[in-house]
Parts: structure tokens; sequence; C-alpha cells
């Protein structure tokens, strides 16, 4: 089989740039101080302490399955399901 050309191939990245395929050009979010402290309110939010139900409940949970409480957690807030 003859292998076709790509019909619209990749733009080249632009010279000096480490950006690869899939990249959007977009502003590094280090220079945004705003994306910083919202990022650091949600994650201080989401690491609040539930009541003390949920958190034996979660214990138990992860220890089953073999995890520490924080890596059980983090799986939870990440897919937002339980394992």
């Amino acid at each position: 089989m003859d292998s076709l050309p790509r019909r619209n191939p990749p733009p080249p990245a632009p010279t000096g740039s480490s950006a690869g395929l899939g990249h959007n050009q977009g502003p590094p979010l280090v220079e945004s101080r705003w994306h910083l402290a919202a990022w650091r309110i949600a994650h201080k939010t989401a690491w609040e302490n539930p009541p003390i139900e949920v958190i034996r409940r979660r214990l138990k949970r992860a220890q089953a399955l073999g995890m520490t409480y924080r890596q059980y957690t983090l799986e939870f807030l990440e897919r937002g399901r339980y394992l």
C-alpha cells in the first residue's frame, strides 16, 4: 500500500520555541498572579477537613484498597466519584 500524503499537515513550530504539536501558544500561567491565587484558594477549599464521619468512611475504604487516606481522597477529588 502506498502511503498518501496528509491533507492538512500540522504547522511548524515557531523558531526558538520549545512548544510542540498541540500547544496553542497561549500565555504562560506563571505571569498571571490571578490564576495562581485562584488555584491556591481552590486547593485549600478542596482539602478542607470534612466531617469526622466522612473521614472515617474514606479511611476505611482506603485501607480496604491498600491506599493511604491522602491517596484515596486525591483520587476522589480528581474523579468526582468513589472508588
